[in-house]
């Protein structure tokens, strides 16, 4: 159940559904820094970035990059007509001001009740947190987008994080190659959507908890 370009793109694309018009977006590394690829034209969405910038475009044609402009992954970007530059703290300072309406971000772990550790695995060397602890708790709602289970096969939906938290009981939409869930604060998760070719029992295999299941549950290609 690997993670390949296709399915990285099938969620990116699912991910942009979630935004609407006039909405500030800030976007983690990884899998959600495709999702601007997935916004209609029609949508105006200024996305935001840690390192400074409010206001990113599509991911910029090959050849085609600018050595002076990348997202906080270090990653070449385009912007946006009226996109403006800060310096970091700036950018931060929207954030924990709770000027940010969306963010997506990748993670190792999300538990049934919205936790959040997509920081460090023990025992490994990685960057650091980023932007992710105060964007997990201050921005209005989080979007989780991951692989349903890790490279060993181990579910990364579980029903406690086994791995240190980025933040408790953050979480408000889950999104993976295989299924939607929403985390109802009360009764936990909640299956959305189902993506083909997978079934509700393959759902349930390679989830470490249980979950509701919606009673209007959409299966998407």
């Amino acid at each position: 159940m690997g993670m390949g370009v296709d399915v990285r793109k099938q969620i990116a694309r699912r991910a942009a559904k979630e935004i609407t018009n006039g909405m500030v977006v800030n976007l983690g590394i990884g899998i959600p820094s495709l999702v601007p690829d997935y916004i209609p034209q029609n949508i105006k969405v200024m996305f935001h970035a840690e390192n400074g910038i409010l206001g990113i475009g599509p991911t910029p044609q090959k050849g085609k990059e600018d050595a002076n402009l990348c997202n906080a992954g270090g990653f070449p970007i385009t912007v946006m007509n009226g996109a403006s530059y800060c310096d970091s703290s700036t950018a931060f300072g929207m954030i924990r001001r709770g000027k940010v309406d969306v963010t997506i971000l990748g993670s190792l772990q999300v538990s049934k009740k919205g936790d959040l550790a997509n920081w460090i695995v023990p025992g490994k060397k990685v960057p650091g947190m980023g932007g992710a602890m105060e964007l997990a708790q201050k921005a209005r709602k989080v979007i989780v987008v991951m692989n349903h289970v890790d490279k060993k096969g181990n579910p990364k939906i579980v029903d406690k994080c086994t791995l240190p938290l980025t933040s408790a009981a953050c979480v408000h939409l889950i999104i993976t190659e295989m299924a939607v869930f929403n985390v109802n604060r009360v009764e936990g998760l909640i299956l959305l959507e189902i993506f083909k070719p997978y079934t509700i029992e393959d759902v349930k295999k390679a989830t470490g908890c249980t979950f509701l299941i919606d009673r209007n549950v959409k299966e998407r290609l």
